[in-house]
């Protein structure tokens, strides 16, 4: 009994451990069972995809254990789904019949692997663009359907609510979905009604703010900054075309991506859909196929005059534009391409999957394709699916033999700041050592939930750099927070670069704090010993507080104060970082000993024997 009692303690934890990972660990294969009551599930599931798109009821969908009853099963996907395919793309929506969610993810969205052999493409190319822009996160299943193995699948995160709110910190401003061809975001009026057949409003609201967007870019594109967060765009661009990705807005259909507007009132592009990038899909133009040779040599300004892309148009139009587009290209080569990591990575995930896909009978290429794709060239049907270092390595060859990319960019090194540890209320001077530059600029933002702004620097010993013309740049910057990010960009009139170079994704921070306090700028203004009937807290209990007072007219920091109720030990209790009193304001320190999310409580409580409140510095 004592050896069956320890076995089921081991499989309860062995359960627990592999639910408790994170859905979305790229080291992982989640398991996803579905249970259908129909044994004609998939004619059910085909009739719904050809018709209402409904979902369809499950008996239950386990994830890694986990049952939930009553989810919601449909087929997704435009040309990965066909009637006739053994397996097709999966959307699992946990919460459409009840309301339930696995580990805060109600919808999985499952790719089948169409037309890809390695099946590494999707979760690479997620996994790497989510070091220059926001994206969703993908790793791989194993699907099962009524206790059959039914494959290996893409689990990608989906663009949800919780998406936005983990990446925007809102999620009820305009939302859409550009998932049907022909999403160019060209003005086509101020009619809403035109825009509603290519486009997919996911908000409440939002088409009037959609056609703003596209009218900005025709006919406003020196105030675009303002409406569209140009910096992840061109990420974007730079992304899909230095990765042969054109099942995207590069493409022919000009889809699979969202824009939302954050609360600066900027459109946000988030790309979709990846599982046609590394030359699986192939239509860039009219939509005649490219061959694999034109994908290897796709220019890196392809629709740069074309005004059916107006996305691509109008933005590199701008010289500044043009040249940041190409700097982030360059970084997506060197990082990813030049070094071979993208090759080192893709044969880490094909590590992972090896075993489940070489038991995956459902799969669309053999086990052999799937170990030979990586680096050659195979045919599935009339459809030649590109190696993946076939493609990438005479792609690197043939960008780095462009004109754009053999301009030589300015060099960006030695930033500094005046003060290591600035004052808030202060200005602190950022430098850079710049040489074969015409122009930089200090990209500078105080938190994550704002945009940047680019600020000239000098050369002109006016501005904390130094001499005039030795090469240093400098500007001033007001310190309005705790902290400060920002980012470095310069050029001349051939090309662009950033310092980090994955900026805006990735900035340089220099952390503020405010100065310490002269005695009586803050002071005890009132306490309350021995209570027991006057005031409760929000936990419902009457205790003791002090009342402090600032008296200044400035807003004050109490970072490193302390408060004690002996003299002699002023370091008995030191107030938690980030605590300020707004200029001419009191704030309440309850001296209980409780906790509380919207208070602050102190360690030490008042005995009623003639004890002292003391603030200061220990």
């Amino acid at each position: 009994m004592k050896k069956l009692l320890f076995l089921f303690f081991l499989i309860f934890n062995f359960s627990f451990l592999i639910s408790a990972q994170d859905f979305y660990a790229i080291d992982t294969i989640q398991k996803i069972e579905i249970s259908f009551s129909q044994s004609n599930w998939d004619y059910i599931l085909d009739t719904a995809k050809q018709g209402s798109d409904s979902y369809t009821m499950s008996q239950w969908v386990k994830i890694n254990g986990v049952q939930f009853d009553s989810a919601g099963v449909k087929y997704k996907g435009n040309s990965s789904y066909n009637p006739n395919n053994l397996k097709n793309p999966l959307h699992i929506e946990l919460d459409h019949f009840k309301n339930q969610d696995y580990m805060g993810f109600k919808d999985i969205k499952l790719s089948n692997g169409y037309n890809e052999p390695s099946f590494v493409r999707e979760v690479m190319l997620y996994s790497i663009f989510q070091n220059y822009a926001e994206a969703p996160r993908a790793n791989f299943s194993q699907v099962y359907i009524n206790g059959q193995y039914w494959g290996v699948y893409t689990n990608v995160e989906a663009v949800t609510n919780t998406f936005l709110n983990n990446r925007f910190y809102s999620n009820d401003n305009t939302f859409v979905f550009g998932d049907n061809g022909g999403c160019d975001l060209r003005y086509k009026g101020n009619d809403s009604t035109l825009y509603y057949t290519p486009y997919t409003l996911k908000s409440s609201y939002g088409w009037k703010d959609l056609m703003h967007l596209c009218d900005s870019l025709k006919n406003n594109i020196n105030g675009i900054e303002n409406i569209l967060d140009v910096d992840r765009t061109l990420w974007l661009h730079a992304y899909t075309n230095a990765t042969v990705t054109l099942d995207s807005y590069l493409g022919n259909s000009k889809h699979n991506y969202y824009i939302y507007e954050d609360h600066n009132g900027r459109f946000n592009p988030i790309v979709w859909d990846l599982n046609g990038g590394f030359g699986i899909f192939n239509k860039a133009d009219n939509g005649t196929p490219y061959t694999v040779s034109q994908m290897q040599n796709m220019i890196p300004l392809l629709h740069a005059n074309d005004s059916m892309w107006p996305l691509v148009k109008n933005l590199l139009a701008v010289p500044m534009y043009k040249r940041m587009y190409i700097a982030h290209m360059k970084t997506i080569m060197s990082e990813n391409i030049s070094n071979n990591y993208y090759y080192t990575y893709a044969q880490q995930l094909q590590a992972i999957v090896d075993t489940a896909v070489q038991s995956d009978t459902k799969k669309f290429a053999s086990y052999a394709q799937f170990q030979s794709n990586l680096t050659a060239n195979v045919v599935l049907g009339p459809k030649t699916v590109p190696g993946l270092t076939f493609l990438m390595a005479a792609r690197e060859t043939y960008l780095n033999a462009t004109s754009e990319f053999q301009q030589v960019a300015p060099v960006i090194s030695t930033i500094a700041s005046s003060d290591t540890f600035p004052l808030i209320n202060s200005n602190v001077f950022i430098t850079a050592s710049v040489s074969n530059a015409t122009a930089v600029y200090l990209g500078v933002r105080y938190s994550v939930m704002e945009r940047f702004w680019r600020k000239w620097m000098y050369d002109d010993g006016l501005h904390g750099d130094g001499a005039a013309a030795d090469g240093v740049f400098g500007v001033s910057v007001p310190v309005t927070g705790s902290e400060i990010q920002y980012y470095i960009y310069a050029e001349n009139s051939n090309a662009g670069i950033f310092s980090p170079v994955r900026a805006e994704h990735e900035y340089y921070t220099l952390d503020a704090n405010y100065a310490t306090l002269n005695a009586g700028q803050v002071v005890i203004n009132e306490i309350l010993a021995m209570n027991t009937m006057t005031t409760q807290n929000a936990n419902g209990i009457f205790g003791d507080w002090i009342e402090l007072y600032n008296t200044t007219s400035n807003t004050v920091s109490l970072d490193y104060l302390n408060l004690s109720d002996n003299g002699s030990t002023i370091s008995k209790w030191q107030f938690p970082a980030g605590k300020t009193i707004a200029p001419n304001g009191f704030l309440i320190v309850w001296a209980d000993k409780g906790v509380s999310a919207t208070e602050i409580h102190c360690d030490f409580s008042f005995s009623g024997a003639g004890e002292q409140a003391v603030i200061g510095y220990a």
